[in-house]
Order: structure tokens, then C-alpha cells, then sequence
């Protein structure tokens, strides 16, 4: 429980990507939940899929935690506000324990953010085929940073209990193996090209999770955990408290969220809600018309895997048309750009019309045409902003975005690569419509949420 000790807390790290930090984390949320614990559950890095498993497992909003994005300060916030009231928070790290965004440095890893939150970290790793070598790995990722407190192992692959006693035998008491699961390929959770399926997407997501919640309860030692994550005394909690509460509503946001466009930065819906605005949650799926808005945000996700029906829906197309041309307020980050060009074009060769208020075409690709962090510069006078506002963000698309003409659109932002110093033009801004393929974290720069409410809110008035 939260006092003076602070919320305990876990990290789930792995020694790559693949290794099962993802299902660790949702098993944990499971098997801690039965046991009468209410869970918090974190994100280490960009990525907005496995958020939504851990929303679904956990029961509330996951939030993401991202050195370079964030900031140290933000990083502090945002975990103290979203575990506040929890038994216990869960955290997922991002590609290896100690990978980040340069190899001589820990910004933006794992480990990083560890060592912010004083949090105790377990170590996932792929066992299969493997015995006393586990040792080896384990003691490596312990020892290459003494200020890190790795306290234990946990075994992916494993062939079976015997497997699983042969590699607690390796490892000793200062380093346990403290859990472990054995090959399940037929509970694992799909993927496509850019991660896994989205939660809501995913067939027979509660009963997976059934599954791997009773399999946790089996073959980990949930009360050591427990006794890890809660020994400390987390200085943390000496932080002031931060406003629980958002302010009353002064309007009201339409935000796209369905199987086509669900990747949000839930600390971006909170400064949103704190800056004074009401989220209203439309599908440019299903829905026929806007709700009563005075803004909208089209985050990211998969528009291209529902261009038919978004195309087919051409009421609520006309719809966003027609508000953005009478001067609403729109921002679109990645796919919400897909959305508002005139047509997105798929890998089999087949065109679906979409909204219109760019006059592009977007062309989908078998290869990645972006990724990575960046930084955005505004370059003129917009809805987020004035020239030279800047923030964070990242990129990861396999689409281009081909403008047809330039008639009164304009160049958005200069966006620097985290590495080097040369710039390019990025996005587009027509009246009060801003598209880019730019996912920002506004918590670098918490004007931009701020800027965006107002002129919704001066739109209204």
C-alpha cells in the first residue's frame, strides 16, 4: 500500500525483444489481481501495442515512460499520478535491459528508467535449449551496472518443471530464478507489421489471459516478488501531489478511437483533460456523423487494414470534410493523416477514397519508411502553436504520403532525427487542419496540449 515506503513496484526487463517480456507483464497483472491487488501498469519506450494489453489485463490506462521523449521530471509525474491508489505497479521495458537510443548510454532504456523509479528489475530470458549457461547471462546483466538492482530471473521456453528446477539450480540466492513459463505457442498473442494486434482485436484475449494468469500463479513465486517490489523505501512518494482532478470542461474534443485508430499517449488525453477539454470518443468506422464537437484528434493506428469500410462510410467522411473547411480545429498524427488525404492506396493495388482535406495520396509500402525519435519545430503560426514551438515524438510507418498539389497548404514543422543535425519538412497545415506523420509526446513540451484546448475553446465561444 502507498506510504511512506511509496507504491511497490517491478521492472519486467528481458535481454532482447522477443523474450516474453510482454506476456510476464500481463501474467503478473492477473495473478497479482487474484490475489486481491489492485495494478498499475507501465510501458518503457514509444510503442503504443502492448499499452493495450496491459490496459486490458490491468483494468486501467497503461502509461508509457520514455526518457528521451519525457524528461526525467515527466517520467517521476506520470508514474506518481497513474500508481496513485494502486497495491503495486507493474512495469514493461522496451527492447533489451540495457538498449537505448545510443550504444555507449542508457538514455532511453530500460535500465534508465529503472533507476529513476528506484524500481527492483527482473530479467527476462529465452531458456529454451539452454541449462547453467542462464547463469552466465543472468550474473552479466546484474554485474554491467552495479547501480541497478536487478534482483532475478525469469525463463521463457522452458520444456518443463524438471527445465525449470535444472536452471533454478544454476543461478543462487542472490540471483533466484523467480519464475518462468513453458512453450505455449498456441496461447501466444498475434502480430503484424508493426507489433503485435491491438488488444481489441485480438480473439479470445480474456481467456489468454486466463491462462497465463493461472500459469503465472503456478510457476512463479509470486510472494518473493511481492516482497521485492514492496521492501523499499521509495523516495518518491516526498514528491508534491499533483492535481487528481482535471478542471471543468470548457469543450469538448472528438477523439477517433476504434480498430482503425487507437495509438494514443494516455498522458496526452490527461494534459488534454487538465487543459480544460471533454474527450469524446467517435468511431470513423461506425459512427454516421460527429458528435457535437469543437476539435478533433485522429491519432495513429491501422487505417490502411480498414480503408474499405472507413471509405465506405461516407457520411461521417463528409462530415469531418465539411467541419475542417468551416475552420474546426483538427490535429492528426500518422494514421489520422492517412485518414484526412483523398486516398490511401494498399500494397494490392486496390484505392479507397478517404476524407479529402489533403490533397495527397497515401501509397502503403512492403518496407519501413520511418522510424525512430525525433524532434519538431513549428515553422509558422498554427493550432498547436507559434513558429518555433518545439516538442519530441516518434516515428514508425510503412506509408508515404504524396502530396498532389500545394494549394494553400502549408509546411508544418522541421523535424530533426534524434541523430545529426540536418532537418527536413514534415507534415502539413491548411487553415485549422494540422496532419503529420509525427507521434508527439507532449509532456516535452506541455504548451503544445494547452495550445490546441485554446483555440478549441475560442472556437466555441
Amino acid at each position: 500500500m502507498e506510504g511512506k515506503t511509496g507504491i511497490p513496484r517491478i521492472l519486467i526487463a528481458g535481454a532482447s525483444s522477443g523474450v516474453g517480456k510482454t506476456t510476464t507483464v500481463l501474467a503478473l497483472c492477473k495473478a497479482l489481481q487474484k490475489r486481491g491487488l489492485k495494478v498499475s501498469v507501465f510501458k518503457c519506450g514509444p510503442d503504443y501495442l502492448d499499452p493495450t494489453y496491459h490496459s486490458f489485463a490491468s483494468g486501467s490506462p497503461c502509461q508509457n515512460l520514455d526518457g528521451w521523449l519525457m524528461g526525467r521530471e515527466a517520467v517521476l509525474d506520470t508514474f506518481h499520478h497513474a500508481s496513485r491508489g494502486s497495491d503495486i505497479a507493474v512495469l514493461e521495458g522496451v527492447m533489451g535491459l540495457f538498449d537505448g537510443i545510443s550504444p555507449t548510454g542508457e538514455a532511453g532504456s530500460s535500465a534508465e528508467i529503472a533507476k529513476w523509479l528506484q524500481a527492483p528489475t527482473l530479467v527476462v530470458l529465452n531458456a529454451g535449449g539452454m541449462s547453467r549457461t542462464i547463469a552466465a547471462l543472468a550474473y552479466g546483466l546484474k554485474q554491467y551496472d552495479p547501480n541497478l538492482d536487478v534482483k532475478g530471473v525469469v525463463a521463457n521456453f522452458l520444456g518443463s518443471q524438471n527445465h525449470r528446477s535444472i536452471l533454478s539450480d544454476a543461478l543462487s540466492p542472490d540471483l533466484p530464478l523467480l519464475g518462468g513459463f513453458p512453450k505455449s505457442p498456441e496461447q501466444s498473442f498475434p502480430e503484424r507489421h508493426l507489433g503485435l494486434h491491438s488488444a481489441e482485436e485480438t480473439e479470445s484475449l480474456p481467456e489468454k489471459l486466463e491462462y497465463w494468469g493461472n500459469t503465472c500463479e503456478e510457476w512463479f513465486d509470486l510472494d518473493r516478488i511481492w516482497k521485492i517490489a514492496s521492501e523499499k523505501n521509495y523516495s518518491e512518494s516526498l514528491r508534491p501531489d499533483l492535481n487528481l482532478e482535471p478542471p471543468k470542461s470548457k469543450c469538448r474534443i472528438g477523439i477517433a478511437r476504434d480498430a482503425a485508430f487507437h495509438f494514443y499517449y494516455e498522458d496526452n488525453l490527461r494534459r488534454l483533460r487538465n487543459a480544460g477539454a471533454e474527450l469524446v470518443p467517435f468511431s470513423p468506422i461506425a459512427d454516421r456523423k460527429l458528435p457535437e464537437v469543437d476539435g478533433l484528434y485522429i491519432g495513429g493506428g491501422y487505417p490502411e487494414l480498414y480503408a474499405r469500410e472507413l471509405s465506405e462510410n461516407e457520411s461521417i467522411r463528409t462530415g469531418i470534410r465539411e467541419s475542417g473547411k468551416s475552420g474546426l480545429p483538427i490535429y492528426a498524427e500518422c494514421g489520422g493523416l492517412m485518414y484526412l488525404s483523398q486516398e490511401i492506396r494498399t500494397k494490392d493495388a486496390n484505392s479507397f477514397p478517404m476524407v479529402g482535406l489533403f490533397p495527397a495520396t497515401v501509397q502503403m509500402h512492403d518496407k519501413l519508411q520511418a522510424l525512430g525519435y525525433v524532434e519538431a519545430t513549428v515553422q509558422e503560426a498554427c493550432i498547436i502553436g507559434q513558429a518555433g514551438v518545439r516538442f519530441r515524438g516518434h516515428q514508425f510507418r510503412y506509408s508515404s504520403f504524396n502530396l498532389l498539389n500545394e494549394d494553400g497548404i502549408r509546411p508544418l514543422y522541421r523535424v530533426r532525427k534524434r541523430k545529426g543535425d540536418q532537418t527536413f519538412s514534415e507534415g502539413y497545415s491548411k487553415n485549422n487542419v494540422i496532419g503529420s506523420y509525427v507521434h508527439a509526446h507532449w509532456a516535452s513540451n506541455p504548451n503544445v496540449p494547452e495550445n490546441f484546448v485554446n483555440v478549441c475553446i475560442r472556437r466555441k465561444s
